[in-house]
């Protein structure tokens, strides 16, 4: 946890009527069936996680799962009824209400679902509102809200307010107003769930370009695993207010924690996930190779190409030492859903 950018040990969040003293008590925590039996609700049960700099941290569930709860506790918007929650070394928790404004305004951008735009300001000013209330001067915030707004593609809509953008425009509004003061972390809670299925697409390209410029440490809630593999570099999986898996998307379809991720990740598009390592065999005594593929790329970046071949592939790590091979029966088995890796 000391590494990383942002972290939380077995954090809790009831609601009830003495929820801190509930959880105080000496010895173990008390069950599931205790706390529901008390007349408390579980929004958030014992989460444990850390979110390294520069990563894209996906937490996942179905709704009511306690993904926004959790994210609301590792910000400090709600305050957890117990645990640990660190933000770049500090104890997020003792900080004072102060300490906390000054976080927030300076060290965290937040995008939610809705846009939460200010229908008679300017794209120009919404960007720029943060940093009026931090006091920047006016031409200094202007001058970097003109560069946020060209950041996100709305350069030549500075002047235009809210009613006259697309729902895709205005989600980018909230999106350059959440980086208008250079966050050390970037909190995004649904923000494309509203839209629909092609500006959302084209929303999530935007998010990765952005991405790519930026390097930003990224915690990002979504319920559809599809929006999930695209972006994540890890993902969380929760389920009544409990982690249950923590992985890369390949690491959870190979395995699995148990039969609510299975479930959960069983129509993902594995060909889009698995990599040609993860597919990989052993080279056979004098096989034929036909060519070599980077051992991180993934099975539909390839797959073409290895059924054209007569011949297996070798699989190279970066320093280009053999991992295994490929060849079209491995990648039938992925194409056609088989649910075994050759």
């Amino acid at each position: 946890m000391e590494d990383a950018a942002l972290a939380c040990r077995n954090v809790w969040k009831l609601y009830g009527p003495d929820p801190k003293g509930l959880l105080a008590r000496p010895g173990v925590r008390p069950s599931d069936a205790e706390i529901k039996n008390a007349g408390y609700v579980t929004a958030v049960a014992d989460a444990t996680l850390s979110v390294s700099r520069g990563e894209i941290f996906v937490i996942m569930g179905l709704s009511g799962s306690g993904k926004s709860t959790l994210v609301r506790c590792l910000a400090r918007l709600i305050e957890p009824s117990a645990g640990e929650v660190t933000f770049a070394g500090r104890d997020l928790l003792k900080a004072t209400p102060k300490e906390l404004i000054e976080l927030r305004r300076h060290k965290m951008g937040m995008v939610f679902q809705h846009f939460a735009l200010l229908p008679h300001l300017t794209v120009l000013d919404n960007v720029a509102f943060p940093l009026e209330i931090q006091g920047v001067p006016r031409k200094e915030r202007e001058a970097r809200a003109r560069e946020m707004t060209a950041l996100v593609g709305l350069k030549g809509r500075e002047h235009n307010v809210p009613q006259e953008l697309s729902g895709g425009q205005q989600q980018r509004v909230g999106i350059a107003r959440s980086l208008a003061t250079d966050p050390d972390i970037w909190f995004l809670d649904e923000p494309f769930s509203a839209l629909d299925p092609l500006i959302r697409r084209e929303m999530q390209n935007e998010f990765l370009r952005l991405q790519s410029v930026l390097h930003k440490t990224i915690v990002f809630i979504t319920h559809d695993f599809d929006e999930a593999i695209r972006l994540a570099d890890r993902i969380a999986i929760m389920q009544d207010g409990r982690i249950i898996q923590i992985g890369t998307p390949e690491e959870l379809v190979l395995s699995p924690a148990d039969d609510y991720v299975a479930e959960f990740t069983r129509e993902a598009p594995r060909a889009k996930i698995l990599s040609a390592r993860a597919i990989a065999r052993d080279k056979r005594n004098g096989e034929a190779i036909s060519g070599s593929i980077p051992a991180d790329s993934k099975v539909a970046d390839f797959a073409k190409e290895v059924e054209a071949a007569s011949g297996a592939f070798a699989v190279q790590d970066a320093d280009g030492k053999l991992v295994g091979v490929v060849d079209r029966a491995a990648v039938m088995s992925v194409l056609i859903g088989a649910t075994e890796v050759p």
